[in-house]
């Protein structure tokens, strides 16, 4: 039995699914080659970029996951050079994670890969449309985190 389609939600509902799938299985991504970050190397970065060094209870608490999975995360990012670890720099006893160098330049090629991929994906798009777009996934992402607790830092606009 198919579940009925009719209302915004439902379609809303199930094209985040289909993204999701895209974003992650998606073809211009599955042909680059070897150097590839993984999704939660490439979220935790992109976290640790807005915020600055975080520990690993920071982290538990942005992500709302358990402290084995963060460690887990972590030390493969570490293993990778992606991330170091650091002292506190406000003086806290717990030790911080802080992007390196080769963590920024894995994080500006993924994201400029991903940059493309959607630029090839919305050619025929006009401006407007891709505005609106970036508009309305920043209000459904932002009402989720509020929703959540856990608001997401975002970069501030280059002038």
């Amino acid at each position: 039995m198919t579940q009925a389609m009719d209302k915004p939600t439902h379609l809303i509902e199930f094209e985040t699914m289909l993204l999701g799938r895209h974003l992650q299985l998606g073809a211009p991504r599955s042909k680059r080659g070897g150097g590839r970050l993984d999704r939660s190397a490439y979220t935790l970065l992109s976290r640790i970029r807005v915020q600055g060094p975080m520990s690993i209870g920071q982290l538990s608490e942005a992500f709302g996951l358990d402290a084995s999975t963060l460690n887990r995360q972590t030390a493969a990012m570490l293993r990778a050079g992606l991330v170091e670890r650091i002292p506190d720099p406000d003086g806290g006893i717990a030790r911080k994670f802080r992007i390196t160098s080769a963590g920024e330049n894995g994080l500006d090629a993924e994201r400029a890969e991903n940059i493309r991929g959607l630029e090839r994906v919305m050619a025929a798009w006009s401006s407007e449309e891709v505005a609106v777009l970036a508009a309305c996934l920043k209000r459904l992402n932002s009402d989720i985190e509020n929703l959540d607790g856990r608001p997401w830092p975002r970069p501030q606009p280059q002038a």
